[in-house]
């Protein structure tokens, strides 16, 4: 069984380790875990995993967040996948920090990476999974706010956040949605 797995992000030095980018992050957590490393795809950068007798396809886009549903469609389909067989993994200010939530589907939520997918897929049933990076901003700075660093109180934290969603990205391709929602999904 193959699984897609994208994780939201931008390229380039300026937006690593952004809150942003938390779904870079946990790809390349994923990765290094496995021994595996990163090569240039078509709109991303890709390279596989296994484990538990899954693949797992990973995909951080290069196209830049907004237009992040290139590499989604283009992935989706060479790999012959059904969109309830990948999981997009992206920041969101709607959620507090330290809190993760996995949805079989939903709207984009102002998230434009996730709008960007929806356009292009023509719908929004494929599973995502939500890293909650809080709201802690001024009125009009939510751009700087998902741009920048986690903060110094976060950071203890962050890791351990970080390899969770890891967990739940391997339990999604090996136990199931239903079964993986139940177990991660914070309260």
């Amino acid at each position: 069984m193959k699984y897609l797995i994208v994780g939201l992000g931008n390229i380039g030095p300026e937006y690593a380790e952004t809150r942003h980018n938390i779904g870079f992050m946990v790809l390349d957590y994923l990765a290094n875990k496995f021994d595996s490393k990163f090569d240039t795809g078509r709109h991303a950068f890709v390279t596989e995993i296994k484990s538990k007798g899954r693949t797992f396809v990973l995909v951080k886009p290069t196209t830049y967040m907004n237009l992040s549903g290139k590499a989604v469609g283009h992935y989706l389909n060479s790999l012959k996948l059904p969109p309830e067989q990948m999981m997009v993994i992206t920041d969101d200010i709607a959620i507090p920090f330290g809190k993760l939530r996995i949805r079989a589907k939903g709207s984009p939520g102002g998230h434009n990476g996730l709008k960007h997918i929806e356009q292009t897929l023509g719908h929004n049933n494929y599973p995502r999974l939500r890293f909650g990076v809080g709201d802690n901003y001024n009125k009009g700075k939510q751009v700087d706010y998902v741009l920048s660093k986690f903060s110094e109180e976060e950071q203890p934290e962050l890791q351990t956040l970080i390899e969770k969603s890891a967990d739940s990205v391997i339990a999604f391709g090996t136990v199931g949605l239903e079964r993986t929602m139940n177990q991660y999904n914070t309260k």
